[in-house]
């Protein structure tokens, strides 16, 4: 009994350093939890991610479904931006109130039944004003009805791989079955910021509308982050009783771009203070490593009868890893898991394979490879000349 006992009480003892050890490596890595860094400890539900590469630096309950309230927005304003890059939508379009829209309560720019906005004006009155009526103005013109353009909100979100995700409206207002989380937002923000333009709106401080009428409309921006904190332009705030104050918030410093969500804190005071103090622990703690340039070519494969013999895998944009700083660059490592031969034909966006990027031998982040330009399966005369090159032209 006696030596039963000594082992049980060895075993414990043993256990205490190995999760001391456990802990203290996860302060170490992205992905820290609440207790770990102390980092917004008011919030229901918390995620702080490097806009760039995705990674998670912190996170606390981020994948909870809670109300988003008007963070909802960031998906309305999305779809928007994604409409005038398909030339589907100008910012210079008109856009002609209907009853329903300007019957929206809450947050709003005030619009009339039949009165006309610009694009770009809605835009501003969504950003910064945090406009109901606005968003629904947006949405009706975008896809013809509110109900259609829910459906399109939520396609989206499929489209994402967003499964915390459930749309009732664009706006935000109270409504069953609508709910998302930190961690979907923070991937719908950072979808959103791929559209350099958004930032003009979600990070300008004070506009006006309606400025050559009798009743100018001064707009101020809704996230005071974009006047009092360094850096941050954008991207919308969010409240309603059931939600409580939530912030969806973007800040940029030597090249390196966060994006931080909050939902449920107590107050706006904690909601930026809170904000403020992961975006201070990222910049101070991160930093953006390159591992390719834009253009520059990562590797060859060989193509199968194809007009052209190989293809040239390119970096589609510049490619950058998230790293503690004092990481030292012989720590990063690279792997490029593609096929030894293609057959032809390949088609421009084609997937190719993906580039995996390691620090001290564990995977960080990977990157999607695509072919660059299309391949045509090459004719019987190309075919030809190739063979007889090999048969006549063969070196001594």
């Amino acid at each position: 009994m006696k030596k039963r006992l000594i082992l049980c009480c060895m075993a414990l003892l043993l256990a205490v350093p190995l999760g001391a050890v456990q802990a203290r490596a996860a302060v170490e890595e992205p992905g820290n939890t609440a207790s770990e860094l102390a980092l917004a400890e008011q919030a229901q539900s918390a995620i702080l991610i490097d806009a760039d590469t995705g990674t998670v630096i912190f996170e606390k309950k981020s994948h909870e479904q809670l109300p988003p309230a008007s963070i909802t927005k960031i998906m309305t304003m999305l779809l928007t931006m994604e409409a005038i890059d398909q030339g589907k939508l100008k910012l210079n379009d008109k856009v002609t109130t209907s009853e329903y829209a300007a019957s929206m309560g809450g947050s709003q720019i005030f619009l009339e039944p039949g009165e006309e906005m610009t694009v770009d004006q809605l835009l501003k009155g969504v950003a910064m004003a945090s406009g109901n009526d606005a968003s629904v103005a947006l949405a009706e013109k975008i896809a013809g009805t509110e109900k259609a353009f829910v459906n399109m909100m939520n396609e989206k979100a499929k489209e994402l791989g967003l499964k915390d995700t459930h749309f009732s409206n664009c706006n935000g207002l109270p409504v069953e079955n609508h709910y998302s989380s930190a961690h979907d937002i923070a991937m719908m923000s950072r979808e959103l910021l791929k559209y350099e333009g958004i930032t003009a709106y979600t990070g300008a401080y004070q506009d006006y509308l309606r400025q050559e009428t009798e009743k100018p409309f001064w707009l101020v921006n809704t996230n005071k982050l974009v006047r009092f904190y360094s850096g941050a332009d954008g991207l919308k705030t969010g409240y309603t009783s059931e939600a409580k104050f939530c912030l969806a918030a973007t800040a940029k410093r030597d090249g390196l771009r966060l994006i931080a969500v909050v939902l449920g804190e107590p107050n706006t005071k904690t909601r930026n203070s809170e904000v403020s103090s992961m975006f201070d622990y990222a910049f101070s703690q991160y930093a953006l490593h390159p591992i390719y340039k834009a253009g520059e070519v990562i590797g060859k494969v060989k193509v199968h009868r194809g007009e052209a013999s190989q293809l040239d895998l390119a970096a589609s944009r510049t490619m950058n890893v998230l790293v503690k700083k004092g990481s030292q660059p012989a720590d990063i490592t690279q792997k490029l898991e593609v096929p030894d031969k293609l057959s032809a034909p390949i088609h421009e966006g084609q997937m190719i394979g993906k580039l995996i990027i390691y620090q001290d031998g564990k995977p960080l982040t990977e990157f999607e490879l695509k072919a660059a330009s299309s391949i045509e399966k090459a004719g019987w005369w190309t075919m030809f000349k190739r063979t007889a090159s090999h048969l006549f032209f063969v070196d001594s």
